[in-house]
């Protein structure tokens, strides 16, 4: 199968869903759409959160798939297609579950020799004073989320509670990861290629949903000021962690820069966001790729690594 086959037929995009990103994915579905349609596409816009949804495969060639958070981003909906033989863009059932706990994610990051910022897993009898000893101040994550949902800073053992109790409404784990003090990037991964790095900065100092997807004044530095063999190591360790995961076709990796040990990887996001807001759809115009071209390059990525299975 190849892009003209699927240009002649049918491609599904999956949106919306029933995860705390709904309204994430609405928007980012909407935009896939938009642009696919404007390349030459014939879509079905398929919110998974409808009844019968399912059925509404039956015809197409093609799922690009932007369901954001637990249910389209975990590997469900991708186990889902598997059993239509159905080709679908991004990573595949274990790639994309990796990518989306945390805690396993840098478990594997930590086992390949990769920087990542040391961490713990918090349950019910943690002891918050001893992980506050151990980690320093800590950002307090849901292991299982996005888009910074359930995210919480502490420097203090009764902060550090507290953020877990907020974190756990989130999710089945939370893990506690040693602040870094430094700049944010992100690099974009599209099939083999990095796409160039975006310094990131929120106006009080945390990348939170708001700043992601609502505020005005986020700022976006892409060229990120990196030299030029600080972005080609930064582009090669996004793509060796992205790998490192078995992930496919597209998405994104997030590290910051410690200012002792050089950068850390946060996470991998398999199903990046695609709204106005968007840090891949950005990263690729200053690649020279319109959203027209992106989305195409897209599935022929994720054709390509369908077809090398």
């Amino acid at each position: 199968m190849n892009i003209e086959t699927i240009r002649h037929g049918l491609v599904a995009v999956l949106l919306g869903g029933e995860s705390a990103e709904r309204e994430v994915s609405l928007k980012s579905g909407d935009t896939v759409a938009r642009a696919l349609e404007s390349a030459g596409f014939h879509v079905r816009r398929i919110d998974t959160a409808s009844r019968g949804w399912f059925e509404q495969l039956e015809d197409v060639a093609f799922v690009f798939n932007v369901l954001h958070g637990p249910g389209g981003e975990d590997g469900t909906v991708q186990g889902a297609l598997e059993t239509l033989h159905l080709p679908y863009s991004g990573s595949g059932v274990l790639g994309s579950a990796l990518a989306m706990d945390k805690r396993r994610s840098k478990q594997l990051w930590l086992g390949q020799g990769l920087p990542t910022a040391p961490f713990e897993e918090l349950t019910a009898d943690s002891d918050w004073d001893g992980v506050i000893e151990r980690l320093g101040r800590v950002f307090v994550k849901p292991v299982g989320e996005g888009s910074s949902i359930g995210m919480a800073p502490a420097a203090t053992a009764f902060e550090l509670a507290e953020a877990w109790r907020g974190a756990r409404a989130h999710g089945t784990g939370v893990i506690a990861e040693r602040f870094i003090d430094g700049p944010e990037y992100t690099v974009g991964i599209l099939g083999d290629e990095a796409l160039p790095s975006i310094r990131v900065a929120a106006a009080d100092g945390f990348y939170d949903y708001h700043a992601k997807y609502i505020a005005n004044d986020t700022t976006y530095e892409i060229p990120s000021g990196l030299s030029a063999g600080d972005e080609a190591a930064l582009g090669q360790l996004a793509l060796t962690a992205f790998r490192g995961l078995d992930c496919r076709g597209w998405g994104r990796i997030d590290v910051m820069r410690d200012p002792v040990h050089g950068f850390q990887l946060l996470e991998a996001n398999t199903i990046p966001g695609m709204t106005d807001h968007s840090l891949v759809p950005m990263a690729a115009r200053a690649a020279g790729l319109s959203l027209e071209d992106l989305v195409t390059r897209i599935i022929v990525e994720s054709l390509r690594a369908w077809g090398a299975r």
